[in-house]
């Protein structure tokens, strides 16, 4: 067809037809029925005798070089997925995004494939050592995966594996042996570590629990007191970092935190006109919530912290209250060049914890921006750039510093999955490299101790071991004792009548307060033990559940 001819495609079809190459999920009849679509069937029909359920959907850019396939109804195959040799997939399978099958591997009903995980279903010969591995051929004996099975990101399966129907394998785990039914496997090599339905084991948990109800109970009774020895007339106050009362926005929003922790609002607050004010601070024209000295300065919003964090900060306030941004955040409406541009100019190598809060805060108002004005936002590209630039030996974005080691990196992988692969429900790229590292970093600043023991240090420990931990249990155990010690120091450091201070060696603060109730919250998350604790955060340090899936 000469291209005079040719049918012309609107930029909506366009769009759509690359959020398919991804989430093909999406597709309706049209797209199943598309001629496209269509032909791609027939010519694999052709090529090697497939065998295509009606409903079954390939996107474009798959890269299928099969003997023979056979898939069912409503399976489907994602774009830039490998799939190659002889594969057969039941009813309702899906190959994610940059996924490998490769040789025989045979998938009951309902198998979840997610991205980048690598299937092998045939082996290298390597037995004689003269005689290059190449020359040596290969055997294959073949995988099988029954129904209704989980395999999580990064796996890898090798020839000759069984996986019993129901069973779920957890994110990077290397599956070398059989996986009997309904069983939770993961780690290198993988090994079982429950079954599905028996509750995860608990060591040591009788005191811990005893200790969560007791603070819950004391934080119960004097949040609002609390909240009030740090409210004026006209705001909120609380001690700065220098050791200041001072007002600021960010404390309204911390009280708003405290109170909604256990499902209250402050004493005393009109939630219209709270929102009403809160509302009043975004800048129209970039949807970013500047504190009031900042109009006035000649830098683009965009680099001031303060607009930045206080997406977040007001945002989820303003979620507490019944309500959202009043405008869209067009500072993160750009396309994939400047986003990447924006990215890549940021300080990862000197200063990874401010590089990731950014990121946190693109990736937050991306949510906003989806959740209450329905603008389909650069996901895609932020998430295609963390990909690119995740490193696979530490599992972070960003550099070792010669002063303080990880702290940065590890500090600002909290900021930034916080906003992105937490607030999504996205894997993580290296979930195995990264939780090394967080326990390197734990370790190497032993446990944090004086005013290294404060709020920041420890949730940008707790909360990565949580995110992590939901795709895999690698290293478990070295966890929870992290989240036991958290909490065994709690009550010891909770000022009746004050709160929590933010370190060691401060005096409390409405700042200091609801980081630590969240913080312990997560520790106790981790540890099965969430509903013992009488605080649950629900703004910017709420746990790691998705609030708007991709």
């Amino acid at each position: 067809m000469d291209q005079a001819n040719s049918p012309k495609v609107s930029a909506s079809d366009e769009r759509e037809g690359r959020r398919l190459q991804y989430l093909p999920w999406e597709r309706i009849a049209a797209d199943l029925d598309h001629r496209a679509h269509l032909a791609r069937k027939a010519e694999l029909r052709r090529s090697c005798g497939a065998e295509l359920a009606e409903t079954s959907y390939i996107a474009e850019n798959a890269a299928i070089f099969t003997e023979s396939l056979r898939m069912g109804e409503r399976s489907w195959i994602a774009g830039h997925a490998l799939v190659r040799g002889d594969v057969i997939l039941g009813d309702d399978c899906s190959i994610n995004p940059y996924a490998c099958v490769s040789g025989k591997v045979s998938c009951g009903n309902g198998v979840r494939i997610a991205s980048h995980a690598s299937i092998v279903g045939f082996n290298h010969g390597f037995d004689d050592p003269d005689r290059p591995i190449h020359r040596q051929g290969v055997v294959s004996i073949g995988i099988v995966i029954g129904n209704d099975v989980w395999i999580g990101a990064n796996c890898v399966i090798l020839d000759g594996v069984t996986i019993g129907n129901g069973a779920v394998v957890a994110g990077g785990a290397v599956v070398t042996q059989d996986i009997p039914a309904l069983a939770i496997a993961g780690g290198v090599p993988a090994k079982v570590l429950r079954s599905r339905g028996a509750p995860a084991k608990k060591s040591g948990i009788g005191e811990i629990e005893d200790q969560l109800v007791r603070l819950g109970q004391k934080a119960r009774e004097q949040w609002p007191d609390i909240l009030a020895h740090w409210k004026t007339p006209e705001a909120y106050e609380s001690l700065e970092a220098d050791g200041v009362r001072r007002p600021a926005i960010r404390h309204l929003c911390d009280a708003i935190e405290i109170a909604a922790g256990f499902d209250q609002l402050p004493p005393g607050l009109d939630a219209a006109q709270t929102v009403e004010r809160l509302q009043g601070l975004q800048d129209r024209e970039t949807g970013l919530f500047p504190e009031a000295h900042s109009r006035a300065q000649e830098w683009a919003l965009k680099e001031d912290p303060k607009a930045l964090y206080n997406v977040l900060s007001i945002g989820y306030a303003l979620e507490l209250l019944g309500s959202g941004p009043q405008h869209p955040i067009q500072a993160v409406q750009i396309d994939a060049q400047e986003l990447e541009q924006w990215l890549s100019a940021l300080p990862w190598s000197s200063r990874a914890w401010h590089a990731g809060s950014v990121v946190d805060a693109i990736g937050t108002a991306m949510y906003f921006n989806a959740r209450y004005f329905g603008i389909k936002g650069p996901w895609q590209a932020l998430f295609e750039w963390l990909s690119r630039n995740a490193n696979g030996v530490s599992g972070l974005w960003g550099e070792p510093t010669a002063l303080e080691g990880w702290l940065q990196p590890v500090n600002g992988f909290y900021r930034l999955t916080r906003g992105t692969y937490a607030q999504f429900g996205m894997p993580l790229p290296h979930p195995l490299a990264a939780i090394e590292t967080v326990h390197l970093n734990y370790r190497n600043h032993k446990g944090f101790v004086a005013e290294k023991y404060n709020a920041c240090n420890l949730l940008d420990t707790i909360h990565p071991l949580l995110l992590i931990g939901r795709q895999t249990d690698y290293r478990r155990t070295d966890g929870e004792a992290i989240a036991r010690g958290l909490i065994s120091r709690a009550l010891d450091r909770w000022w009746d009548g004050g709160g929590f201070p933010f370190a060691d060696g401060c005096e409390p603060s409405l700042q200091g307060t609801e980081m630590w109730l969240s913080v312990i919250h997560l520790a106790a998350d981790f540890l099965g033990l969430a509903d013992q604790f009488a605080f649950v955060p629900k703004g910017v340090h709420r746990t790691a559940t998705p609030g708007l899936g991709l």
